[in-house]
């Protein structure tokens, strides 16, 4: 009858052996739940890269310090609930952020391109893949750069200028934009279509224009020459003293904004000065203007349309003609509206003569 005893002591430890193991499963099991719960905020960050906090070298947006640590190895156990819910919500902030969730918006793209159909090649196929439409102002290219452009991508819009001149293609292309965001870009190859998502994302953040500059930490230049720095530098600076502004670089054209800011821009120019017209009418208009570094690279084929002194003094030009105030311009009226105002002028003389009465 001793027997029974032992095998009752048996089944007791072997029912508190099951017991244990199953609570350590189900605590592991917990932990690996809280260590996989802060990884979808990186994740949608693009294949785990740190946002731009982390680069910097600061705390990055997914609760990671300058070494690039979680919140949980930082801890050295599993986050609380909170924390991890914390820790998603501004990883998700920051996929929003600096590197730009592109997604979440609509974004035209307008690229005027004379005759860079070589170059085009290489523009098209690093362009972001969910961008809501590419828009081409050809100009009067002769060669094959609208034909580059459908074949690359089908779904382009090619729009047509009715004048010369980047400005009016620029003008041209804003006005077929249908997105919420809208990016400039070049179609030489100078400009990074990859940086597409910082522009986004500065937008996101609260910024109305997103203003790329090579004069920051993280921009820089392959394609200036010394001549074309030490101008764009003395323009620069004298816009800032002139408008009061503090950009670092004013003669770049790779921005970004919002449609809706399209009415207070209100690109009127022609020529390669549209790149500082746009600069100072967003800051002449109160926008909320941030600076986005950005690496210009050198050109891939061909001869730049750049014309460094003539377009140098038109950038002057433009500096100097924003900087008046309007009720000191000269008034500029077309030859039509200046006719049409005399024929109306006309017509009121002759309804107020009296019947019978000649006009003398």
């Amino acid at each position: 009858m001793k027997p029974l005893p032992t095998q009752t002591a048996s089944s007791g430890a072997n029912t508190d052996l099951d017991e244990a193991v199953q609570e350590a499963i189900l605590t592991a099991t917990r932990h690996a739940v809280a260590g996989g719960e802060a990884s979808p905020a990186a994740e949608r960050n693009g294949s785990g890269s740190p946002p731009s906090g982390q680069r910097n070298g600061s705390n990055g947006s997914h609760g990671s310090n300058g070494n690039g640590l979680s919140v949980i190895e930082r801890n050295g156990r599993g986050a609380a609930p909170a924390a991890e819910e914390h820790s998603e919500r501004r990883g998700a902030r920051g996929a929003r952020g600096r590197r730009g969730d592109i997604t979440s918006v609509r974004v035209s793209v307008v690229i005027p391109a004379l005759n860079e159909a070589l170059n085009l090649r290489h523009v098209l196929a690093n362009l972001p893949d969910n961008v809501f439409e590419v828009i081409l102002v050809p100009g009067t290219s002769t060669d094959d750069t609208e034909i580059v452009a459908r074949t690359l991508r089908p779904d382009v819009r090619v729009i047509h200028q009715d004048r010369t001149g980047k400005g009016n293609a620029l003008a041209c292309g804003f006005a077929a934009c249908r997105g919420d965001v809208i990016v400039t870009l070049d179609a030489d190859g100078s400009a990074d279509p990859k940086e597409i998502p910082a522009f986004v994302g500065a937008l996101l953040a609260g910024a109305d224009f997103a203003k790329g500059t090579r004069a920051i930490q993280g921009g820089g230049s392959h394609d200036m020459t010394l001549l074309r720095k030490l101008g764009n530098r003395g323009l620069t600076h004298l816009a800032n003293v002139l408008h009061g502004t503090h950009y670092s670089d004013l003669c770049y054209g790779y921005n970004a904004f919002w449609h809706a800011c399209l009415p207070a821009l209100n690109v009127d120019i022609d020529g390669f000065e549209v790149e500082t017209l746009l600069n100072l009418r967003a800051a002449k208009s109160g926008l909320r203007v941030a600076e986005v570094a950005s690496f210009e690279l050198a050109r891939i084929h061909g001869r730049s349309n750049l014309r460094t002194f003539n377009d140098g003094w038109r950038v002057l030009g433009t500096i100097l003609r924003e900087w008046v105030p309007k009720h000191h311009r000269i008034a500029h009226t077309p030859p039509s509206r200046l006719q049409a105002g005399r024929r109306r002028a006309a017509r009121r003389a002759d309804a107020s003569t009296p019947a019978g009465l000649s006009r003398d």
